[in-house]
């Protein structure tokens, strides 16, 4: 798992642990919400659903064009909206009251579900149509199918015999409403105008008979739109118009082609028109560039020049004919549309003879004709208001026919098992975590779980188990399974991916000689020599220094062992842990040597009271040689390399360097204490240092860093890496009351 979702799932287990502890009261509540759940599943009574369906505003079936009045009533959700209305307004809920058998059943059904000696309000539902109305509007469901025009009408009932009757009767009633309101002052303004267009029919019908009788007398014979004559006319005309048009384009190409001929080019529009001859030219253009490639590399007479000239050469030829075929084409062309315009002038002549003669017998029969159009105006206006009278009576009272009646349900529609035991399941899942988070906030857990360190292997540190819920369990046993064996002790460990290998307490105040001192203690500066002889005295601080000694194993393994500390920001105790751990580790007879890598905020030499010139800064600078640089403490087994004055510049070479090939030649040591700060930039800084500590604070607040820390760090290079938590918290719950010292002397100290 990566270290920017270790936080994420941490927090997600954390939320299960809280439920784990309090699973009891978790189980009881979930089996008592199940348990009401199924209860209410037996005891609750069962409903029946019928449900019967109507269509509302449907054309007339064969009807291909729909009239305007059609569509708009159609396309209205108010038409809809009014058809519910209607459909539970108390006039059909009267007339459903009137239908046989619909009294009975309901009476039956209200007295099964009466309670409490109600029989008598039951029976007043057969004599009071405001009871009935009040009683079974409330089981009626009238609503639409979606965004159809179907209506579907439904009844709930405990009997299963009762929703379908009743889901009828309100079916029933509904249509027969809709086809007694089917009458009105519209159907007799369409019997009027039916009567006068058939009137108008008759004497429309009696003209055109008499105007055929004239025309056949006078020889006359008329066409779709005029005379036989006059349009035989206008179509030769047309057609005489056509083939001019023709001949002159096939005489401007046959000159065009000819032109080409005679100047031996192929690039007329009619010559290039020929599928032929553009498959030619791209042929030719094809062997005359394979030519014109040869030549550059072979000579005149070689086989493939030669056979590609000769290619060439037929291609031409073939080029050649199919101008002569094409020239051919046109002039048949030609000829043929000249031949057409001959005959058609011809014709013309003769339909121009025709027409004359036939203008004065079409100019005595025009007045009859157009009293016929008259008369023939004057039904198409009143045929389409009857159609419109008619449209308009069929949409507005509506055209609704039945869907389905209902059918005996057999099924309950109410409580469904599976449903209902879903949604109890789902609130008892709920108010059981609800309830177990409420016990967790009102009982929470003991706060210091934390566990001492234990030493084991050197490629696996662990701390004792803490006992937590599996998938807490699970979640370290995946976290050690990827950053090695050891076992992770504390929320502070698995947010980080690393193991606590020390918690190093809160250094005690010395006793205020006053109450003057005490107020005065929290506002002295503490140096960190002061800080050292604290710890020194500290016998809880020594031991979880001596523990420390033994989880790295200095002095165990090969000498000269090098070992980081560092923190993610300043004042986490760095300094002030590789200082009082190279001092524990000089008084146990180790050989020490503490290299003080932060350059900008040296404070070895004031601490240890030594020369801090010219120190790390000018072996970086190359002003003195290393082992040179090393100065020895009033401890003879504790040696150190300060930091230097000038650290701004060195400060940037150091970070781009190699600790481990920095400090090669210091072998002489038992352990090479590294104060650093974690570098600004990606580099190989930590490679190959045998381990990394990092420092934290005890303080649960500043903890979001951690995985940010260790992940910086193996980055850096490194790959044995520790936390070390500092300023933890004594359990003071039966000791004495001590005064500790406050952060803020740490972070004065590093």
């Amino acid at each position: 798992m990566r270290h920017a979702q270790i936080p994420e799932a941490l927090s997600r287990l954390e939320a299960f642990d809280r439920l784990w502890r309090h699973r009891r009261v978790f189980a009881a509540v979930f089996l008592t919400t199940i348990a009401a759940a199924i209860l209410a599943l037996i005891v609750l009574p069962v409903r029946y659903l019928a449900t019967a369906s109507v269509i509302v505003a449907e054309p007339e079936p064969g009807v291909a064009n729909v009239p305007p009045a059609w569509a708009q009533k159609i396309g209205d959700p108010a038409d809809l909206e009014s058809q519910l209305l209607v459909i539970r307004s108390p006039r059909l809920l009267r007339k459903v009251m009137n239908a046989p058998g619909v009294v009975p059943a309901v009476v039956h059904e209200c007295e099964h579900a009466a309670l409490f000696g109600s029989a008598e309000r039951c029976q007043k539902i057969s004599s009071d149509e405001g009871r009935f109305i009040d009683y079974v509007d409330s089981h009626y469901s009238v609503a639409s199918a979606g965004r159809s025009r179907v209506i579907n009408i439904s009844y709930q009932s405990s009997f299963p015999e009762v929703a379908q009757r009743l889901a009828n009767a309100l079916t029933t009633a509904f249509l027969e409403d809709q086809r007694n309101e089917s009458a009105n002052s519209r159907e007799v303004a369409t019997s009027w105008l039916w009567k006068e267009l058939k009137q108008l029919d008759g004497q429309l019908r009696a003209a055109d008979e008499k105007i055929e009788q004239f025309r056949r007398s006078k020889g006359l014979m008329r066409g779709a739109t005029a005379p036989i004559t006059s349009e035989r006319l206008t179509s030769i005309g047309q057609q005489l118009a056509a083939a001019e048009t023709a001949r002159a384009d096939a005489l401007a190409h046959l000159r065009e082609i000819k032109s080409a001929q005679a100047r031996g080019l192929t690039d007329a529009p009619s010559v290039l028109s020929s599928r032929t001859m553009a498959d030619l030219k791209q042929h030719l253009t094809t062997v005359s560039a394979q030519l014109a490639s040869a030549t550059a590399v072979l000579g005149p007479k070689h086989p493939s020049i030669l056979a590609l000239t000769h290619e060439q050469a037929l291609i031409q030829q073939r080029m050649a004919d199919e101008m002569k075929n094409i020239a051919a084409s046109a002039q048949k062309t030609f000829d043929a549309s000249d031949a057409l315009v001959a005959s058609l002038k011809k014709e013309m002549d003769s339909a121009k003879t025709q027409a004359g003669s036939a203008t004065l017998d079409e100019a005595s029969i025009e007045s009859m004709v157009r009293d016929a159009n008259i008369k023939r105006q004057q039904y198409a206006d009143l045929y389409k208001k009857a159609s419109d009278l008619e449209t308009e009576r069929r949409v507005l009272l509506g055209s609704t026919r039945l869907v389905s009646l209902a059918e005996l349900p057999d099924k309950p529609f109410f409580p469904k098992k599976l449903p209902f035991l879903a949604a109890g399941t789902t609130l008892a899942l709920i108010l059981g975590i609800a309830a177990a988070l409420l016990a967790d906030q009102l009982y929470p857990p003991p706060q210091n779980d934390e566990r001492a360190v234990v030493p084991v292997a050197r490629k696996g540190i662990a701390v004792a188990p803490v006992k937590a819920a599996p998938a807490v369990q699970a979640l370290r046993k995946s976290t050690a399974a990827s950053s090695g064996p050891a076992e992770r002790g504390s929320l502070l460990s698995m947010m980080a991916g690393a193991p606590i290998v020390a918690r190093l307490p809160k250094l005690k105040k010395p006793q205020p000689a006053s109450a003057i001192g005490a107020i005065l203690q929290n506002h002295l500066h503490v140096s960190l020599a002061e800080m050292l002889q604290l710890a020194e005295a500290d016998a809880g601080f020594q031991r979880t220094l001596e523990n420390l000694k033994t989880v790295l194993h200095i002095g165990e393994e090969k000498p000269g062992q090098r070992i980081v500390v560092t923190s993610p920001a300043a004042g986490e105790g760095k300094t002030l842990t590789t200082l009082a751990l190279a001092r524990h580790l000089a008084a146990a007879g180790c050989r020490v040597l503490a290299v003080e890598c932060d350059l900008l905020k040296p404070t070895f030499a004031r601490a240890l009271s030594v020369d801090g010139e010219p120190g790390l800064s000018g072996v970086l600078v190359r002003s003195i040689a290393l082992p040179d640089a090393v100065v020895q403490t009033a401890d003879p087994n504790l040696d150190v390399l300060v930091a230097g004055s000038d650290g701004a510049k060195p400060a940037d070479r150091l970070f781009s360097k190699n600790l481990t090939k920095l400090l090669s030649t210091l072998d002489d040591y038992d352990a090479v204490l590294i104060d650093s700060p974690l570098p600004a930039r990606k580099s190989r800084y930590l490679a190959g240092v045998d381990s990394v500590l990092v420092c934290m604070r005890g303080d649960a607040s500043l903890m979001g860093g951690a995985a940010s820390a260790v992940a910086a760090v193996k980055a850096s290079g490194a790959s044995n890496i520790a936390i070390a938590v500092t300023m933890a918290e004594e359990d003071r719950r039966a000791a004495p009351e001590v005064l500790l010292m406050p952060a803020e002397a740490y972070a004065r100290a590093g």
